[in-house]
C-alpha cells in the first residue's frame, strides 16, 4: 500500500504526452464503434448533460490532467469551467490547448465524434471555440486538503465533473471516500457530481512513471457517494475488453457515476 506522500513523489515522473499516448489514441481511442471504451465514456456524459438538468454558472472539473474530452458536453451548459489539476505540467499542457498553441495534443477526433452523438450538426470547430472561450481558469488543486482549491469558490459550483483522478491520487480507500468528501464541498446545495473512473485497476503507466491506484469495486464508489452526503442519480460501469487491454495498465472496466448534493433544509 503506497502512502500519500510516495504517491506525490511518484507523480513528479509524469509525463503528460505518453499518458495521451496510452489512453487516448487507438486502439482505447477508436470511433469505428460504441463498443470501445473512448466512445462509451463521451456518450454517458452527452447523455447526461442532454437532459438540460445539469446547468449553471460553474462547473470545476476536478483533476483535470492534461484532457479535456470530458467537458466537450458539458461546455454547453456553463458560463465558465473551471479546470484543475495537482500538477504543473498537466496545467500547462492544458493552458497551451486553451490558447490554441501548435503541437497540443489533437483533439478533434474527440469532438467530432461528440457533435455526432449530440446531433445538432453543429460543426466541430465551434464546440472547439466555445471550449476554449469558457475554460476562463486552470488552477492548482490538492484534493486531499479540506479545502481543495485552497480558498472556497465564491460562490459555489453548480456542477463538479472528475474524469480517473480520485483513485489515481488515493493511497486507499479511505482517502478516496476523504477526497471525494472533499471534492463535494465544492459544489452548492442541490449541484450535480459526475464521476468517471477506474474499476479494478492498481497501476498505470505514464511515461517513466508506474503510479498506483487504489482498485475500486463498484460497490466503493456507491458506498463513498452515500457517505459524503450524495444522492445516486444513476450508476454505469463498462468491462474492458481483451483487446484494449494493452499493459499499460491493469484495469478491470470503467464507471460512471450521476450524483446530486441534497438541497439545505
Amino acid at each position: 500500500m503506497s502512502s500519500l506522500a510516495a504517491l506525490r513523489e511518484g507523480y513528479e515522473r509524469f509525463d503528460p504526452r505518453a499518458y495521451l499516448q496510452n489512453n487516448y489514441l487507438p486502439p482505447r481511442a477508436d470511433f469505428s464503434s460504441e463498443e470501445f471504451v473512448v466512445p462509451w465514456k463521451l456518450r454517458c456524459l452527452a447523455e447526461t448533460f442532454a437532459s438540460g438538468e445539469i446547468r449553471g454558472r460553474t462547473l470545476i472539473d476536478v483533476g483535470s490532467g492534461p484532457t479535456i474530452y470530458q467537458l466537450l458536453s458539458a461546455c454547453d451548459h456553463f458560463e465558465e469551467i473551471v479546470a484543475t489539476d495537482y500538477l504543473a505540467v498537466n496545467r500547462e499542457e492544458l493552458g497551451r490547448w486553451a490558447r490554441g498553441e501548435p503541437g497540443t495534443f489533437d483533439w478533434s477526433p474527440f469532438i467530432r465524434h461528440v457533435c455526432k452523438i449530440e446531433g445538432r450538426g453543429e460543426p466541430w470547430q465551434e464546440k472547439e471555440r466555445r471550449l476554449r472561450g469558457r475554460l476562463r481558469r486552470i488552477l492548482p488543486i490538492d484534493v486531499h486538503r479540506p479545502d481543495p482549491l485552497g480558498a472556497p469558490l465564491r460562490p459555489p459550483a453548480d456542477a463538479v465533473l472528475s474524469a480517473f483522478c480520485l483513485e489515481a491520487v488515493s493511497p486507499d480507500r479511505a482517502a478516496f471516500a476523504r477526497a471525494l468528501a472533499h471534492v463535494g464541498s465544492l459544489l452548492r446545495p442541490g449541484g450535480h457530481a459526475l464521476l468517471l473512473g477506474a474499476l479494478g485497476e492498481s497501476f498505470y503507466l505514464a511515461g517513466a512513471a508506474r503510479l498506483p491506484m487504489v482498485p475500486l469495486a463498484e460497490d466503493d464508489v456507491r458506498a463513498a457517494l452515500a457517505d459524503a452526503g450524495f444522492a445516486l442519480r444513476d450508476f454505469r460501469s463498462y468491462a474492458m475488453p481483451p483487446a484494449l487491454r494493452t499493459g499499460v495498465d491493469d484495469v478491470d472496466g470503467v464507471f460512471f457515476a450521476h450524483a446530486q448534493k441534497p438541497l439545505e433544509a
